[in-house]
């Protein structure tokens, strides 16, 4: 089926896709508790000790076991990536470029068994999940197109006699860590692998121990496309003991991880402990929107809907913090708490719903504590109820939306908490909003609804954070796309002040080197 889905469909006739993804969802179904193996050196490598990969909407199921890797493999495999690396190092950047964009054809061929098993392993709605695949795909053409048009991102430099040639060549650094997440388990362990092996590197990834069937996925299509055994290994295992015994290992010249703050700081330290190697890192997030006095109320309604609750506020790009004008507030809440008690919360491989589990227990946890905290220090608007008391929800981890008012200053405005969480402020100018969305730590995305064209440039120009939206009915915050959206951290949220699905983001797997020849 020819049909595109990105995170920004709305409106289209999806009933055959809902068909093809009922009919593969049934087929991947029934291999529930298959065995896979870590992959090293082309190799499956079988350890007998299991990560199991449970299914967060039905959390006693099984979806499958992957062999775990000890720490006592890092050195061999470090040896086999490095000795992979020289070569994959020495191929065309054409080659390299035909090898990836074979394997985004594959993994869009590919979607729709690939998206059913993220639905299972994450519990992601199915269009959600689609997305995920797709994006993967884009990242892929997108940054292989990089390569193409920087031409292997070498650059002729000038003279200063006639006799010599001089260029400037992007080289790479050798073996890249990639530690990606749950949240979007192919199409950010696709994005930051596959820029990372257009620059010539070799990878270890490590994929979220909560989502490594994915993982086996994108092995499968980059193994099919033809990438040369040990370019790009798979491990799988515990974050602490694994990821930390990759990211400290000699042999490793470069980091990309997606996460949290705390981690992803931790993990630089470790990094540059002995000179400074490259990190990309994508931290933490508490993004906000303002709705502002001559604000479109349907486009703001929809959008932070759809930012604050989609995959049950777990993407990067959620949002988290609203604020209001006060001529606004009784109205948007209205609005807003009648929208979000329509949407169905359930098994997110079935069609009709919206919101799926959050992923684990601690995630859990940490939703109905805050819900705890918020009714004792403000006051919950919408949600709260603990849904695992119903039969319908007490196999899985599913919680309530909120969406509360607190005091200024309170904790929970400030911390990241990763679930579908939205807390509701006032305001009387637009200075004050964009004032207080500024006390953050952190700076990924932002949103603006505002009917004024000088509202929209004051927000654009004093907000502080990497990706902007204004007036988005389809996400006040959320929806990046490849080569449509770059997808940069600033402050707490990033390292480098250059994101992906951006036009800098391949260089940066690359250091460069002058050469200078006289002739």
């Amino acid at each position: 089926m020819a049909f595109r889905i990105t995170y920004s469909v709305l409106e289209a006739d999806l009933s055959q896709l809902h068909r093809e993804f009922d009919t593969t969802l049934s087929q991947m179904e029934r291999n529930l508790g298959t065995e896979f193996p870590s992959w090293i050196d082309g190799k499956p490598f079988q350890s007998g000790v299991f990560l199991d990969d449970k299914n967060p909407a039905k959390i006693t199921q099984t979806l499958a076991r992957f062999h775990s890797v000890p720490t006592s493999e890092i050195d061999r495999i470090m040896d086999i990536s490095e000795k992979a690396q020289k070569a994959w190092g020495a191929t065309p950047w054409q080659e390299r470029v035909k090898i990836i964009k074979n394997a985004a054809e594959l993994i869009s061929e590919r979607r729709l068994e690939i998206a059913a098993v993220m639905s299972l392993e994450v519990g992601k709605n199915r269009m959600e999940s689609l997305g995920d695949v797709e994006e993967s795909a884009d990242l892929f053409r997108y940054y292989a197109g990089q390569m193409e048009e920087a031409n292997g991102f070498y650059k002729p430099l000038g003279k200063l006699s006639p006799n010599e040639k001089t260029g400037s060549y992007l080289k790479p650094f050798g073996i890249f860590a990639v530690i990606s997440p749950f949240n979007f388990p192919m199409a950010l362990a696709a994005g930051m692998s596959g820029a990372a092996l257009l620059g010539g590197n070799s990878v270890v990834l490590k994929p979220s121990s909560e989502t490594p069937w994915c993982g086996q996925k994108l092995y499968e299509c980059l193994r099919d496309a033809g990438l040369p055994n040990g370019v790009f290994q798979v491990v799988h295992g515990p974050g602490g003991s694994l990821g930390n015994a990759l990211v400290n290992h000699p042999k490793i010249k470069g980091l990309a991880f997606t996460g949290s703050k705390e981690v992803g700081m931790k993990l630089m330290r470790v990094m540059t402990s002995d000179y400074a190697k490259p990190c990309l890192l994508e931290m933490g997030v508490k993004n906000p929107a303002i709705v502002c006095a001559k604000a479109d109320l349907d486009k703001a309604v929809e959008g932070c809907m759809r930012s604050a609750f989609g995959m049950s506020g777990q993407k990067c790009s959620a949002l988290s913090r609203v604020y209001v004008h006060r001529s606004l507030q009784k109205e948007f809440t209205e609005q807003f708490i009648q929208k979000a008690q329509s949407l169905k919360i359930g098994d997110p491989t079935m069609q009709e719903n919206y919101l799926g589990p959050v992923i684990n227990e601690k995630a859990y946890n940490r939703h109905m504590s805050a819900v705890t905290e918020a009714k004792k220090d403000g006051k919950i608007l919408l949600g709260g109820e603990n849904l695992r008391t119903h039969t319908k929800y007490k196999d899985g981890y599913f919680v309530e939306p909120i969406l509360a008012s607190l005091p200024r200053g309170h904790r929970l405005i400030r911390d990241e908490l990763f679930t579908p969480f939205l807390l509701l402020d006032t305001f009387d100018t637009l200075e004050e909003a964009v004032q207080q969305a500024n006390q953050c730590d952190y700076g990924l995305t932002a949103g603006v609804f505002s009917e004024v064209e000088s509202d929209v440039n004051y927000f654009m120009e004093h907000i502080e954070a990497g990706v902007l939206y204004a007036n988005r009915k389809t996400g006040a915050t959320t929806g990046a796309w490849p080569g449509v959206q770059a997808f940069s951290g600033w402050k707490g949220s990033g390292s480098t002040g250059k994101g992906g699905c951006g036009p800098y983001y391949v260089s940066q797997f690359m250091r460069e080197q002058s050469q200078t020849r006289m002739q």
